[in-house]
């Protein structure tokens, strides 16, 4: 929240007294620059504190400015003489930003005769005393440290954040640095304090116009903003910097060797690295706990390999189960880089597991958006559609923070720069591994890239539009028996490919190696690194300040001409046919038809929690438009898990109006309905047991007295003799009982999302009469099946039954003999049927611990979000029915 004049006086934060002084920190040219951010500095001598105040222009810097004059004339009669001197200042600050009103108030109180005021009382302020201990020590203010060298401290007001400021210092090794916590519990580094240096860093002048797009400014900044983005050619220059790029995957493995070869092979310290690893802990714990010991290691085996020749600080460590990537700059770019923001994706089984997937980190480099990306797509040489799936699971999911939290996320794509790495899995195809191997020997590459899924991929438009990859000269990198350059000698003899990629995104982007590097030999792959040099846009003083007044100058002319309008390409859309899990959008237009610049929002409806029902979004819910441009938003819809059961009992139907409001202008008002095709996915156990038909032959009216006999009255079922199971539960399990009991990897690979979109069709229309698909698309169709049940197979009110009982078979065998019949009957099949599939672990790698972690969390569902004990609780319950018949 925003520290103003109406919330706080200056003299409640500060003392007013005899050694109070306020001075401009500030060039004089800087403060020529109208919009730029004012800094000045307030110092209690007799308290040994100073304290920068940064603000930001705007309306809420003249309202503290204002407050700043009110404190200083209230206690101007005990200001002393350098106090007094340094009041022209202070007018010459407010003068610059436009507040002529307290830059003659200065004045007035500089001519006020002396007198005396009691000093104020601040404990607080204490804590900013210079430090008078030895070396290494240091106090600590708000959680953060200061450097002993230096007193000052920042406070950013118009974020309502008082933080410590601290210096850039550490080493080459890529130590944090000051200011933020340094290893200690055994070499442990607190997540939370790894990206410290950028929430230290202070607004530059580099991204003064995304100061405007903080929350606290309105429609006047809001136009300002825009159109200094919009012509941001004019005061920025493109500059170049290396960025240092590199993918491995570790198999588990730790680090054995120097990862120096890897790492400091480029003869000049790049200004930025970027690692990625993939697999790194292959263990059980790593996948179901996402934990791992294993990331210190890489991360100091990283530390340790950075250039020699330049100081980095870690910036960033993200890790989704085995992917981690690790994002280090030098020192001296780290007041550079703001708005930062990671995020992970899994792309395995049902979309959430993390053994495959991606990491990710975003952040604004000058004046320019980069966005990093580490994935780990699909294994197997012909699952080339499903990395495809991968891919675009990632791009579509993958959405970060913007600092304004009203702003829709931020998509990969909607970056300047975006640069992927990481182990694309993409093999040689139509090619046997002899001719593979003697193409390798005559370093006939070009030959082998022909046969090369992912180039194939790209030509076709399938994956990475617009993406570049740099020219391949060196031989595939993998797959090696490990510890040595041999090719694969195991019995599956892998075909050699270049699953170890880096691409990249964007304009000004020139590639400067693309390697790999043969001497590591910790893993089956081997690392691969580019240097890119990339234009980042860099802000030119003089040019910004001349761009902002002619856009200041512009807008003052527009202001109050005439109320915003604009006109709609459509109010009515309807949707037909939408499915379960089933995406559709249309695209509505906005033109701004007005004389001024406008700024519209879907605003709530009254005593609604949202702008649109659940199952709808429209994209972007709020933004800006010049005058005379037009914008195309794009209406959802979407039917989850959460949405599906009140549509298929017909208790909600697909109708809202979405209110688009114009600030200072009419609201519009769009109507969007939809056609809802019941589904079996959203559908209440003891319901589906009464259909005998597939759930979209069955009228509407039929199915809603079904959906309200087995929720509110469901002894009135034993009047027609219901099913034991349903029969959509009965396809699936013996789908897989006959055609997937061996298949490698079963419940753990994910299947293609247009084959579950078969296999619905099939249950739910009863067309074709066997289920289409692979064995792994029907697995995934199970569990998506019992995770959108409304009520699970173990009912809410027994859960904590359950989990009490989780440590005895006979207790949790008589808790289940309790449940409803139809619930009952589901779990002894399924459980039945998991035991089937172990008996065949050794052909389809499954074993009880994974099965009792993919299920517990189905067959047991928490009514409320489940903590870490509790999912170990419900797994060590449906464990002992994996493992014996109770």
């Amino acid at each position: 929240m925003a520290i103003t004049g109406d919330d706080v006086a200056l003299d409640m934060i500060v003392p007013i007294s005899h050694d109070f002084v306020i001075v401009e920190a500030s060039s004089p040219e800087e403060l020529a620059v109208v919009g730029a951010d004012t800094r000045v500095l307030v110092t209690d001598q007799e308290l040994e504190v100073q304290l920068e105040l940064r603000l930001p222009f705007g309306s809420h810097t003249r309202l503290f400015l204002s407050e700043v004059n009110r404190a200083w004339s209230g206690g101007s009669a005990s200001l002393s003489q350098s106090a007094r001197e340094t009041m022209e200042t202070f007018g010459t600050v407010s003068e610059a930003l436009g507040d002529k009103k307290n830059a003659r108030n200065a004045k007035e109180v500089c001519s006020q005769p002396p007198g005396e005021v009691p000093a104020s009382q601040f404990e607080w302020l204490t804590k900013y005393r210079k430090s008078h201990k030895g070396p290494g020590s240091s106090r600590q203010s708000s959680g953060r440290h200061f450097s002993k060298t230096k007193k000052s401290g920042t406070m950013a007001v118009g974020n309502g954040k008082v933080r410590g400021a601290h210096e850039v210092t550490g080493d080459s090794r890529g130590e944090p640095l000051a200011g933020e916590n340094s290893a200690d519990n055994g070499g442990k580094v607190k997540a939370e304090v790894r990206d410290d240096l950028v929430r230290s860093s202070q607004h530059t002048v580099s991204n003064k116009a995304q100061i405007l797009s903080m929350p606290q400014f309105g429609l006047r900044d809001n136009l300002v903003r825009c159109e200094l983005l919009k012509n941001e050619a004019l005061y920025t220059s493109i500059r170049n910097f290396r960025f240092f790029l590199g993918t491995y995957n570790v198999n588990g493995q730790l680090p054995k060797e120097s990862l120096l070869p890897w790492l400091g092979c480029v003869a000049e310290p790049p200004d930025i690295y970027c690692v990625g690893f993939q697999e790194l802990d292959l263990s059980k714990e790593a996948f179901l706990f996402n934990e791992t010991p294993k990331e210190q290691d890489w991360m100091k085996a990283v530390t340790d390999a950075l250039h020699p020749d330049a100081k980095y600080a870690l910036v960033k460590l993200v890790r989704l189960v085995g992917i981690m990537m690790l994002f280090y700059v030098k020192h001296e770019h780290a007041e550079h880089i703001t708005d930062m923001d990671a995020e992970t994706v899994g792309t395995g089984i049902m979309g959430r597991m993390g053994n495959k997937g991606a990491v990710a980190v975003r952040f604004r480099f000058h004046n320019s958006d980069v966005c990093l990306v580490n994935s780990h797509l699909a294994a197997h040489a012909e699952e080339y559609e499903r990395r495809n799936q991968d891919y675009r699971d990632i791009c579509s999911r993958m959405a970060f923070r913007q600092p304004d939290p009203s702003l829709p996320p931020l998509a990969i794509m909607k970056h300047d720069v975006v640069l992927w790495v990481g182990d694309l899995n993409y093999r040689l195809y139509d090619i046997g591994a002899e001719l593979v191997k003697n193409l390798i020997a005559e370093k006939d590459f070009q030959s082998l890239q022909e046969h090369d899924q992912l180039r194939k991929q790209m030509k076709e438009g399938a994956v990475f539009s617009g993406f570049v990859e740099g020219d391949i000269s060196f031989q595939p990198t993998y797959k090696y028996d490990t510890g040595t350059d041999q090719w694969d000698t195991s019995e599956k003899c892998r075909v050699p490919a270049w699953c170890d990629r880096i691409l990249w995104k964007g304009k000004h982007v020139q590639q400067l190696h693309y390697q790999s590097h043969m001497t590591l030999k910790t893993s089956d792959h081997k690392p691969v690194s580019s240097l890119l040099e990339v234009g980042i846009k860099v802000v030119n003083e003089e040019a910004y300040k001349k761009t902002f007044e002619e856009i200041v100058r512009n807008l003052d002319k527009m202001e109050n001409e005439c109320i915003p309008s604009v006109s709609l390409s459509c109010r009515e859309f309807c949707f037909k046919d939408v499915k379960f899990m089933q995406h559709q959008a249309v695209t509505l237009t906005i033109h701004n038809d007005g004389q001024v610049p406008c700024q519209f929002e879907f605003i709530q409806k009254l005593d609604e929690p949202a702008y649109c029902k659940p199952w709808l979004t429209a994209n972007p819910p709020k933004g800006f438009l010049a005058q005379g441009a037009s914008l195309n938003i794009e209406l959802e819809v979407f039917v989850n898990r959460s949405t599906a059961p009140e549509l298929n009992s017909g208790r909600e139907q697909m109708e809202d109006i979405l209110v688009l409001h114009l600030e200072l202008g009419k609201d519009y008002f769009i109507s969007v309905s939809g056609a809802y095709l019941p589904s079996c996915f959203g559908s209440p156990l003891p319901a589906l047991c009464l259909l005998r038909d597939p759930i979209q032959d069955l009228p509407l009216d039929s199915l809603r007295r079904l959906s309200v006999m087995a929720q509110d009255e469901p002894d009135a079922m034993s009047e027609e003799k219901p099913l034991e199971i349903p029969k959509e539960i009965w396809m699936m399990v013996d789908h897989l009982y006959r055609n997937g009991s061996k298949q490698e990897d079963l419940f753990q690979q994910p299947g293609l999302r247009s084959e579950f979109e078969e296999i619905r069709d099939c249950l739910d229309t009863g067309m074709p009469e066997s289920l289409p698909g692979s064995n792994h698309s029907v697995a995934e169709a199970l569990l998506l099946f019992l995770d959108a049940l409304p009520e699970p197979v173990i009912p809410f009110p027994f859960y904590q039954q359950c989990l009490d009982c989780c440590s005895n078979s006979s207790q949790s065998a008589k808790v289940i003999s309790q449940l409803p019949q139809c619930h009952r009957n589901v779990f002894g099949y399924l459980t039945a049927f998991l035991r089937e599939l172990l008996r065949n672990s050794a052909l389809n790698n499954l074993d009880a611990n994974i099965l009792a972690t993919i299920f517990a969390g189905l067959l047991l569902r928490s009514p409320t979000k489940q903590d870490l004990a509790e999912k170990r609780k419900a797994q060590e319950f449906l464990h002992h029915f994996l493992t014996q018949d109770l």
